[in-house]
């Protein structure tokens, strides 16, 4: 748990020397405070830890897309946490998260750590460009669980690197295949993610690392 403290420490520490301040407000919401997850969730993570999560996660973002102004980022002004009595994990929608308090009940687990990288996961959906709505889902997915992989706070559970069927397979399948490609040239997911601004095609993987995404797909089960 250590390393993952440090590891955001640092890059907040980076952030700060960039001087950018912001008006974002947080929120969370607990709509299943009496429900056994619910009162997990008050009992072992908490409205303030979430909030401060939030705000880590959305400042960590800003330095993994390189998004130092506010021009280059949506213009978000709030971000809002529901724990809900519901199935799945989570989702986004707009700048609104929803936990599910069944999965926060149900996992065995440190769950402050799983709900930590959830919430890292959600964050970048709210702060990530979606190509206009022409981005692969699983693409979308996978820059997400990237972030959350570079924040360290990939689960064990995880596939590990060169495996799945296909790049565009989602969340941490794509999320190790963006890992390789960023470090074929630094700052990749940024770049991509830069491009996704005003729609989509894999196209984009030519022109910032000069070979297609099957090709590098290919290159990249092999290595």
């Amino acid at each position: 748990m250590a390393h993952h403290i440090s590891s955001l420490l640092l890059f907040l520490a980076i952030f700060a020397a960039l001087q950018v301040t912001t008006g974002l407000y947080y929120n969370v919401t607990n709509t299943a405070s009496t429900t056994p997850g619910g009162l997990k969730f008050t009992n072992k993570i908490g409205d303030r830890y979430t909030k401060q999560t939030l705000i880590s996660a959305t400042r960590f973002i800003w330095i993994i897309f390189l998004q130092r102004r506010t021009t280059d980022r949506k213009t978000v002004a709030r971000i809002s946490v529901f724990i809900d009595d519901m199935g799945g994990v989570a989702y986004t929608f707009n700048n609104t998260i929803h936990v599910s308090a069944n999965y926060i009940q149900g996992y065995s687990g440190d769950v402050k750590n799983e709900i930590t990288g959830v919430l890292i996961h959600e964050t970048a959906h709210v702060w990530q460009w979606n190509g206009k709505g022409q981005a692969p889902s699983g693409l979308i997915e996978g820059i997400a669980d990237y972030v959350r992989l570079k924040a360290g706070y990939a689960p064990s559970h995880w596939v590990q690197p060169k495996q799945g069927d296909r790049w565009d397979q989602g969340y941490d399948v794509t999320a190790r295949f963006l890992d390789y490609c960023n470090g074929l040239r630094d700052g990749f997911v940024a770049e991509l993610n830069k491009k996704m601004r005003s729609g989509y095609n894999n196209g984009f993987f030519v022109e910032l690392l000069g070979k297609t995404v099957d090709q590098l797909w290919a290159e990249y089960k092999a290595s």
